[in-house]
């Protein structure tokens, strides 16, 4: 069947966008949701505010790395299964082509005290603040959910970990629930999902066989890749908490095994946090440093493979439960707390690692204003910021 031509016009666009987003998003998970509202939302408005948020909030509840999901989710919303496919490359492959480069070649590379990492860290912290506040106008516009959002906050930093997280989002749903149902929603557009309920089952049900299937698999066979396969789509498929917290699991699997010396697994981890991308292209990083650019194809695969399949999964029946005033309630309630939690993980580590004097916090207000004032666009607020730190670093 032929691809029709606005199929292949929007694919073209996902895969420009993307791939603009895959060499500029520095910073962490936070910041790349700051990235992907300035150019999918405000400048491309492919999504309303609300509908974006939701996809948030869908994606804060299922394991793996969450601002990855939510672009492949835009993807997919943009141009189907393999709008999500062709987002997810733009995205992630600038970061996995370095760390595979950095794999074969990381002895020669010593960049934990460059200058610029420090500089991306405080143009991270201008884009997270500049998303905060339009998400918090958007999602916290009464008392109430400025009060869910703050509680979020509060609790989060005092109890930092992934399952408060999830506890938190949990309880602002019920309190969503009880509190919300009753507002009289503006009317819900719904998403252009282009695949069925029963696809969404289908992919749900391969992820449950892949689960089961591929240990006894592994268990039964040489193949390193299989194994290598298995031990990264389980860490895609059981964690939640995004990329800081899949870390731990990954070193029990590789480094005590052998698999990976402890000092060559922290030596990946410091380039991953200086590369653009999502921080589970480490595992490229690990794959690489095992068994070649084979075993990079299969941690790589392994380890998103489950994002797709629960999108796949959950995308069909978010669409239809929005609809209802009561889910509606919820999402209500949810949203408000992912403000709170964004705004914990804007003091850290957003913050914390990268205001650390007043040149610092100048850079980063003189970035803010250009970025939220002027309507700089983000990718150009990277730039403006390596070479203002570079520039501050030679006075």
């Amino acid at each position: 069947m032929k691809m029709s031509e606005p199929n292949k016009r929007n694919w073209m666009e996902i895969l420009r966008t993307s791939t603009k987003l895959g060499f500029t998003s520095f910073g962490g998970p936070i910041a790349h949701l700051a990235y992907f509202k300035d150019e999918y939302i405000d400048r491309k408005k492919w999504l309303d505010d609300k509908t974006y948020a939701d996809i948030i909030a869908l994606c804060q509840f299922l394991p793996g790395p969450a601002s990855s999901q939510v672009g492949i989710a835009i993807g997919m919303l943009r141009g189907g299964f393999i709008g999500g496919l062709i987002s997810w490359f733009g995205f992630t492959m600038p970061s996995i082509l370095v760390l595979v480069l950095f794999a074969m070649l990381y002895q020669s590379f010593d960049l934990a005290d460059a200058g610029f990492i420090h500089s991306l860290k405080v143009v991270a912290a201008a884009v997270v603040l500049h998303a905060l506040m339009g998400l918090g106008k958007k999602l916290t516009p009464d008392k109430p959910r400025i009060t869910i959002a703050l509680a979020a906050a509060l609790i989060l930093l005092l109890y930092p970990s992934a399952w408060m997280q999830l506890v938190i989002i949990f309880a602002a749903g019920i309190f969503g629930w009880k509190m919300f149902s009753g507002l009289n929603q503006s009317k819900i557009q719904p998403f252009p999902v282009t695949f069925s309920k029963k696809a969404g089952i289908a992919s749900l049900s391969i992820l449950i066989g892949l689960l089961i299937f591929l240990p006894i698999l592994a268990k039964n066979t040489e193949s390193l890749f299989i194994q290598l396969f298995d031990t990264f789509f389980r860490a895609g498929s059981l964690v939640f908490g995004g990329g800081h917290v899949v870390l731990p699991m990954l070193e029990r699997e590789v480094v005590p095994s052998g698999l990976l010396s402890a000092s060559d697994f922290l030596a990946g981890y410091g380039m991953a946090q200086a590369v653009p991308g999502p921080l589970f292209t480490f595992s490229s990083y690990l794959g690489t440093m095992i068994q070649g650019v084979t075993g990079a194809v299969a941690a790589t695969a392994g380890i998103f493979l489950p994002s797709f399949l629960f999108l796949v999964a959950a995308l069909p029946f978010l669409n239809e439960l929005r609809k209802r005033p009561a889910f509606q309630g919820v999402l209500t309630g949810v949203n408000a707390s992912v403000v709170g939690i964004l705004l914990a993980a804007f003091y850290d580590p957003v913050l914390k690692s990268s205001i650390l004097n007043g040149e610092d916090f100048a850079l980063a207000a003189i970035l803010f204003s250009l970025l939220h004032f002027f309507k700089v666009p983000a990718w150009a607020i990277v730039i403006i910021g390596v070479a203002a730190g570079a520039v501050l670093n030679m006075l």
